[in-house]
């Protein structure tokens, strides 16, 4: 009964942190987008939150870069369990045009374990809100 309880708060009011580990900033524009009122994530209890400590999903953007991976890995570990990770756009998947560069570790999946992730370049603020609806719908456990 109370892992029932705690499941249900955890998909009805999900607290996500956002953090950019090294794009070009157009997904973060995105996110953003998807956090204001024309959107309303809210709607789905969705709230930014600004530290690691109080989230339940870290949304992150862009390929992690050599000089990043020491703090995604660090915010990460900050985090409540359990704890979810959406990858927000190629960068973040894959490390799109970035791969191979010098300085570039690749996708954040390379990083941490990753639940889901939101393809595009950028994607549209509604398919973010599609691919978090869908994690929070796996959290429930498919009802």
């Amino acid at each position: 009964m109370l892992e029932k309880l705690v499941t249900w708060s955890r998909v009805k009011s999900p607290w996500v942190l956002h953090m950019n580990t090294g794009s070009c900033n157009g997904c973060d524009i995105e996110i953003i987008a998807a956090l204001m009122p024309r959107f309303d994530a809210e709607r789905f209890g969705v709230l930014l939150k600004a530290t690691p400590r109080h989230a339940d999903v870290l949304l992150c953007t862009g390929a992690v870069s050599g000089q990043m991976k020491d703090r995604l890995i660090k915010i990460y570990e900050q985090m409540p369990e359990p704890k979810f990770v959406v990858t927000i756009g190629e960068c973040a998947i894959s490390g799109a045009g970035f791969d191979g560069a010098y300085n570039v570790e690749g996708g954040i999946d390379k990083v941490i374990p990753v639940n889901a992730h939101i393809p595009g370049c950028p994607p549209k603020p509604e398919a973010i809100l599609d691919g978090v609806v869908k994690l929070l719908t796996a959290i429930k456990g498919g009802d």
